[in-house]
């Protein structure tokens, strides 16, 4: 039979195709589970309602929303790039699911790469529905919207090789337990809803350090106090961006 003779024709689909679609395949399993989007969604949602029109905790001057919707923000964007990826990654790894796509014609990088847009587009949605939220809780916000957009990017980045880390080296049973202890701890420890200042000065000059406490304050620096791009907060993120991949390229186990 000569060539050209099968309809279609026989092959991989180009790159950017077999991406998008592996991208559009993870954003829809996301988002049809319950427990993923609890964390994702819920969760964030709940913290910002409730912490905005209950006086539990003391933020400060000007109204609690001001606060707390940069906080919930980076909080989400956590929940999602490192928290929601680390357990589902988990999963596929100990299932073998991993292993399988990676005999697909689809490259292995490429599989991350739609990881990651999965991560960004979930993420649009939570951002989208929090501000809505935030703004009927009587925000205010500041600043320069494209600072906003590249710390939110940066932090993604950053919370993703962190997530893909601990997928990638632990159990999956490891890493669901770590993954929601981190969370916990991050919530309450990391600037999101309990100012920094409020703990001594060496806890909180080692919290600064952290990648919730950078995204955070970064946000807040930009969205409650009108300041320019806070490149202290920005270095930290590109800090664990480039130890949180480069670790995780090191020592990601597919099997």
């Amino acid at each position: 039979m000569s060539a050209g003779t099968y309809a279609p024709r026989p092959g991989a689909a180009p790159l950017a195709r077999m991406i998008g679609a592996q991208a559009a395949f993870e954003t829809k399993m996301l988002l049809r589970n319950g427990e993923q989007l609890l964390l994702t969604v819920v969760i964030p949602s709940l913290v910002l309602v409730l912490f905005s029109t209950v006086g539990i905790i003391d933020t400060g001057t000007g109204e609690p929303v001001d606060f707390l919707a940069p906080g919930v923000l980076a909080l989400a964007v956590m929940s999602t790039a490192f928290t929601g990826q680390a357990i589902a990654t988990g999963f596929e790894r100990r299932y073998g699911v991993l292993k399988r796509l990676g005999a697909s014609p689809l490259p292995r990088w490429a599989l991350l790469s739609a990881k990651t847009l999965s991560v960004l587009a979930t993420e649009v949605l939570q951002v989208a529905l929090l501000t809505v939220i935030a703004f009927a809780l009587g925000w205010s916000p500041q600043g320069d919207p494209l600072s906003v957009l590249l710390l939110l990017v940066l932090g993604t980045v950053a919370f993703s090789g962190l997530g893909l880390l601990m997928a990638g080296t632990l159990r999956a049973e490891a890493t669901l337990a770590a993954a929601n202890l981190v969370f916990l701890l991050l919530l309450v420890g990391g600037g999101v809803i309990v100012p920094l200042d409020r703990f001594p000065d060496g806890v909180e000059s080692v919290l600064a350090l952290l990648p919730i406490s950078a995204l955070s304050d970064g946000l807040r620096d930009v969205l409650q106090h009108g300041a320019s791009l806070p490149w202290g907060d920005l270095g930290i993120l590109a800090v664990w961006s480039v130890l949180g991949l480069g670790v995780a390229a090191r020592w990601f186990r597919w099997e």
